[in-house]
C-alpha cells in the first residue's frame, strides 16, 4: 500500500508540473536565453581573438591582466557580455517560475544556433563527425533530463542540503584552481569548457535555491551566503569560458556548458536534494548511459571539429595522410 500510494503521489507530481501554467511561459524564455547565450558567445570570442592580435599573444594558458582590460575596450567583446547578460535575466526569470530540470536543457538550443552562426562567420561548414557529435551532445542531455523530469521528486531545500552544496562547490573551485596553476600550460578549451560547465551547474543549482527561498520568505543569512558563492562560481566560470574562447571556437565552448551544465544541476538534485529517490534501476542505468552519450559528444566535437581540423593544417607536422614529395628536384629518401 505504502508504494502504491508513493507511485500515485509521484504521478500526481508529474501531471502538475507538465500542467503547471507558468511552465508556458518559462519556456520561451529559457529559449530566448538560449538565443542571447550564442550570439554572446560568437562576439566575446571575437572580442578575444582581436584582443589577441592586438597584444601579439594568446591566451589558450590563460588570458593575462592587459588582455582582460583589452577585452573591455573592445566593443564587439561588450555587445557579446550585454547579450549574455539579458540571457541571465531570461534563465533567471525562467528559473523563477519553471522547475530548474524543464529549464536548464533548454540552453542545448544555443549550441545549434551557434553551431550555424560560426559556420556562416568562419566559412568552416559543419563536417559530418562534427554533427554527429552535436548530435550525440544534444540526444544525450534531452534523454538524461527528460528521465529525470518523469522520475524527479521535490521536497523544499533546508539548511543542510545548502550547506552540502556550498562545501562541495568549495572543493570544486579549490581542485579546478589547483589543476589551472600547475597544469595551466598543457590545458586546453577542452579544460576550460569543462571546468566553465560544472561552474554553471552550481550557479544554476545556487540560483534556483536563491529564488525558491526568497519566494518563501527565507532570506536569512545562509541565503545570503548562497547569493555571494553564486557570484563567485559566476565570475569564475566565466574566465574560463573566456579562455576557453581564446583555445578553440565559441560551438566548442557552448557545446560543453550546454551538455556538462545541466548533468551537474542534474546530479547535484538528485544526490544531494534527493530528486531521484523515486527513479528504478533501469533508470539510473539510462542516466549514466545518457551522460556518457553526452561527453563522448564533446569530446568527438573537440577532435573533429571542422574548424579546429582546418587550423591544424597550418601546423607544421608530417602527417600519414601526406603523399611523397612530388618535387622534380628532391631524390628519394631526402
Amino acid at each position: 500500500m505504502h508504494a502504491a500510494g508513493l507511485v500515485t503521489d509521484v504521478n500526481e507530481q508529474l501531471v502538475g508540473v507538465f500542467q503547471n501554467p507558468a511552465l508556458l511561459l518559462g519556456i520561451p524564455l529559457a529559449l530566448a536565453g538560449a538565443g542571447f547565450m550564442s550570439l554572446g558567445a560568437q562576439y566575446q570570442h571575437r572580442g578575444v581573438e582581436k584582443v589577441e592580435q592586438l597584444t601579439g599573444s594568446e591566451g589558450t594558458t590563460g588570458l593575462s591582466g592587459a588582455q582582460l582590460k583589452g577585452l573591455l575596450r573592445r566593443p564587439s567583446w561588450i555587445v557579446g557580455t550585454l547579450m549574455l547578460a539579458f540571457a541571465i535575466i531570461c534563465q533567471l526569470s525562467a528559473l523563477a517560475i519553471a522547475p530548474l530540470i524543464v529549464v536548464q536543457p533548454l540552453g542545448a538550443v544555443a549550441l545549434v544556433v551557434t553551431t550555424l552562426l560560426n559556420a556562416r562567420i568562419s566559412g568552416h561548414a559543419p563536417t559530418r563527425q562534427s554533427l554527429v557529435a552535436i548530435g550525440f551532445c544534444i540526444g544525450g542531455i534531452f534523454l538524461f533530463v527528460f528521465l529525470a523530469a518523469l522520475y524527479a521528486t521535490e521536497r523544499p531545500i533546508d539548511d543542510i542540503d545548502l550547506f552540502v552544496i556550498l562545501t562541495v562547490l568549495l572543493v570544486v573551485i579549490i581542485v579546478l584552481g589547483a589543476c589551472w596553476l600547475l597544469l595551466r600550460r598543457r590545458m586546453r578549451a577542452l579544460f576550460y569548457v569543462t571546468a566553465a560547465g560544472i561552474l554553471y551547474g552550481f550557479v544554476a543549482t545556487l540560483a534556483k535555491a536563491a529564488i525558491k527561498r526568497i519566494q518563501d520568505g527565507q532570506f536569512d543569512w545562509l541565503t545570503l551566503v548562497c547569493v555571494i558563492a553564486l557570484i563567485a562560481a559566476a565570475a569564475a566560470g566565466a574566465y574560463f569560458v573566456q579562455t576557453a574562447y581564446s583555445s578553440g571556437p565559441p560551438d566548442l565552448a557552448i557545446a560543453g556548458l550546454t551538455v556538462i551544465d545541466p548533468i551537474v544541476a542534474v546530479l547535484i538534485g538528485a544526490l544531494v536534494l534527493g530528486e531521484a529517490a523515486a527513479a528504478p534501476l533501469w533508470v539510473v542505468v539510462l542516466f549514466v548511459v545518457a551522460g556518457a552519450m553526452a561527453v563522448w559528444g564533446v569530446i568527438s566535437l573537440a577532435k573533429f571539429h571542422p574548424q579546429i581540423l582546418s587550423e591544424s593544417q597550418e601546423l607544421g607536422f608530417k602527417r600519414g595522410s601526406d603523399g611523397p614529395s612530388t618535387d622534380s628536384g628532391a631524390a628519394p629518401g631526402q
